[in-house]
């Protein structure tokens, strides 16, 4: 018994101790265990960290490749359009100096003959000579063995890259050359300086923060760009070959990224961060809960004021599910129509704004809508019917509505009343109608004038051959067979006369009695016939010489007749009256039609150029600037509607008016059409 209590504390202190040591054990075994898994997260995050890096710097160093050769082909493409077109050595060196200005790549570029004699060689702008005159001859080794390769491919080849002292005694570049065959014979070359290459081909995103290097294959370094290396920090390398005809590259790109520091107690750092996250999630959620608050009070503010805006526009809105239904109007489209919102959204109720006569048509249309057809952006015109039964045309808006799912929902329209803008463009129409009257009332004023000048010839004849004859009738005695001829003769002459008078009338008639509006297929020369007998009457009274050009086999011309024949009229005259003035002896109208210069292609669309050229005084710079001003006009008697109506109506038809000076005298106008096919 003794002994057992003796022993008993000391099996008490085991125990204690025992435990002690296994939670202890169980603490240090967690610790080393969230220790290494921590480790093992930060290793593993470092090592993906890594791999990203490496992979985007491989991906980078890749497309540098891929854009590098793009650029190299592209450079020979240029090189060879350089000669493009049978050049002379001038010519070229011309060319070849714009080249230089663009590709600052290149030191110096040179045309050679079959047996690599330098023709003629042009030296880059942007630095120093590098290259002596005496050392590009035909047997400098690296152009002949670059233009040797290109000889046995077929194509462009290159040279290995070597280093050139710079003439000037100071410092050189690596240099590499490129050989170009030409067709004809002989040889482009280039020579490329590696340093500007990287600068110029490479994107500059690529030596920013990054080292970017041409090296030979075994590694020696040739030439490097971009931003050296910064203390503390890790290199990522990246290598990709660039394999050339005739010669073999390495393009080595050096990044540089920070080595990562640790925080140096993870377990306090463990669990300061758990206790900062949940009373950071403590605070989020109050945040949240203030936030949901106040973005209630902003939907509920928002709402409101769109309603303000809804309600306060002048636009019809109307809304549609997908069952075509009305969900919503704003109440500019109540007013518009003239029924209210209760009205319009009674599901029981045919849509009431529907004229009966267009119903089937709309309900066709709103069957393709709502099967999902796309309505057109720029909108379509409609006819709605008011309340009171009147008619009024719309323009219609509509897209389609997406809900907060990024799903239709229906469709939402947008209706502007036309009415008023119907109304002006009728007024503008008419306006425009009442000053084409105008300018024709005034061309047919200054007929009138010529009118008496060119029938008082033709009526005098007919008197002067009348009294003839009745001299000739009222002889004594029996008529004799050369009476009866000379009588015969002058009624012959009477009857010509005539018709040339009713002539001249019959076209001043036409031309102002014609009220044809619609546009028509019409040939030019069919235009130009109409108005030539009015523009001869003016042009014998001024003593003009009319000249007429026009192309074989012209197409004909979509156009209002009349209005495109008070074109060439107005022009007509007014060169004509640019000529008037009495020290001008040569005195010639050129009325000309040919097809535009620059037309498109066959399946487009093409035109017909109509010129009318004077030799006049030609147009000042004061002048042209207010030429086709409303109301303008340098003549005493002139209404100043002539060239604004005719720039009007040319450009009615798609058509241009422009006009420039004639060498060595005059002025030439022209306008444009457009042809039926």
């Amino acid at each position: 018994m003794p002994a057992a209590r003796v022993l008993r504390p000391a099996f008490a202190r085991l125990r204690f101790l025992r435990s002690f040591w296994r939670r202890w054990f169980l603490w240090v075994l967690l610790a080393i265990l969230v220790l290494a898994l921590l480790v093992t997260v930060v290793w593993l995050a470092g090592r993906h960290e890594v791999e990203q890096t490496q992979t985007v710097l491989d991906r980078d160093t890749a497309d540098a490749v891929a854009d590098l050769r793009d650029g190299l082909q592209r450079n020979v493409q240029t090189l060879r359009a350089s000669l493009a077109g049978g050049v002379d050595r001038e010519q070229w060196e011309g060319r070849a100096s714009a080249l230089l200005r663009d590709h600052r790549e290149w030191l110096r570029l040179e045309w050679r003959d079959p047996a690599l004699r330098p023709l003629a060689a042009v030296d880059s702008p942007y630095r120093r000579k590098v290259f002596g005159d005496n050392e590009r001859g035909p047997e400098q080794i690296d152009v002949e063995q670059a233009c040797s390769t290109a000889r046995k491919l077929g194509s462009a080849a290159y040279s290995p890259s070597h280093y050139v002292a710079s003439v000037q005694g100071s410092g050189g570049l690596e240099v590499l050359e490129l050989c170009v065959p030409v067709e004809g014979g002989g040889y482009l070359v280039a020579a490329y300086s590696l340093r500007d290459t990287l600068t110029e081909l490479l994107a500059p995103m690529l030596s920013r923060g990054q080292e970017v290097a041409f090296t030979e294959s075994d590694g020696t370094r040739l030439v490097a760009i971009g931003a050296p290396r910064r203390i503390g920090t890790r290199v990522f390398t990246s290598q990709q070959l660039i394999d050339l005809p005739g010669v073999t590259l390495m393009l080595r790109v050096d990044g540089w990224r920070a080595v990562p520091d640790l925080f140096p107690n993870m377990l306090t750092a463990l669990v300061t961060a758990i206790s900062i996250a949940l009373v950071s999630v403590l605070v989020l959620l109050a945040r949240d809960t203030r936030r949901r608050l106040r973005a209630e009070r902003d939907l509920g503010d928002a709402l409101a004021f769109r309603k303000a805006m809804e309600d306060s526009v002048i636009t019809g809105l109307r809304a549609r599910d997908l069952q075509g239904r009305i969900t919503y109007v704003n109440p500019a489209f109540c007013e518009m129509v003239g029924f209210s919102a209760e009205e319009l959204m009674r599901s029981d109720v045919e849509v009431p704004y529907w004229p009966t006569e267009l119903a089937h048509e709309y309900q066709r249309r709103q069957a393709v809508r709502l099967a999902g057809a796309t309505p057109p952006r720029e909108g379509f015109e409609s006819v709605f019917m008011r309340k009171d039964g009147s008619r009024f045309p719309v323009l219609i808006f509509e897209a389609p509505l997406i809900n907060a799912q990024g799903s239709q929902s229906g469709w939402m329209s947008a209706f502007i009343d036309i009415s008023e803008q119907r109304r002006v463009e009728e007024l503008s129409r008419a306006s425009q109608e009442r000053l084409q009257a105008s300018a024709r009332l005034a061309t047919v004023g200054e007929m009138a004038s010529l009118l008496s000048h060119e029938l008082t010839q033709p009526l005098a004849a007919i008197a002067s051959y009348a009294s003839g004859s009745l001299n000739l009738l009222g002889t004594d005695g029996p008529p004799q067979d050369g009476d009866r001829q000379e009588v015969a003769m002058a009624v012959r002459r009477i009857a010509e006369q005539a018709d040339r008078a009713g002539q001249v009338i019959r076209s001043v008639h036409d031309f102002v009695r014609r009220r044809d509006r619609t546009r028509e297929s019409v040939t030019p020369q069919a235009l130009v016939d109409a108005v030539l007998p009015l523009v001869r009457l003016q042009a014998r009274k001024l003593g003009v010489r009319v000249e007429l050009a026009l192309d074989d086999n012209l197409p004909a011309v979509v156009c209002d007749r009349t209005l495109v024949e008070q074109v060439l009229l107005n022009l007509a005259r007014n060169g004509m009256q640019a000529m008037d003035m009495p020290e001008l002896s040569e005195r010639v109208l050129r009325l000309r039609v040919v097809r535009a210069s620059g037309s498109p292609g066959p399946d487009a669309r093409r035109w017909l150029e109509f010129s009318v050229a004077d030799l006049g005084c030609g147009i000042s710079d004061e002048v042209a600037s207010r030429l086709f001003t409303p109301f303008f006009t340098t003549r005493p008697d002139g209404m100043g509607l002539g060239l604004s109506l005719c720039r009007t109506v040319v450009e009615q038809h798609g058509g241009v008016l422009m006009h420039e000076p004639q060498r060595p005298r005059g002025t030439i106008f022209r306008f444009t059409l457009a042809t039926a096919s």
